[in-house]
């Protein structure tokens, strides 16, 4: 009986110490892709180069949402446009 608890015990911490062996190698995966993607190889950015890297993603998102602007105004533009001239065909089809 106690050894058979003792057995589950163990068998159940080797499970659970699989699993937190998962999180850390996918941490430790994610940190190494985010310092590739940030030019810094196995070392942790700086303050600067983090800065930089923020004001080059807000200007990046800066343009975006300009073009994203731009494409729904065209968009608009584009659904009048279509508004009218079903409005025209409809007119001409009543004559």
């Amino acid at each position: 009986m106690a050894f058979s608890e003792l057995e589950r015990l163990v068998r159940s911490l080797g499970e659970e110490l699989a699993f937190f062996r998962r999180r850390a190698l996918e941490a430790e995966r994610r940190w190494r892709d985010a310092m590739e993607h940030t030019g810094h190889g196995d070392t942790a950015p700086t303050r600067e180069s983090l800065a930089s890297r923020l004001a080059e993603l807000e200007r990046e998102n800066g343009e975006l949402r300009a073009r994203l602007d731009d494409a729904a105004e065209r968009t608009r533009q584009m659904a009048e446009r279509l508004r009218f001239l079903r409005q025209q065909e409809g007119g001409a089809g009543e004559r």
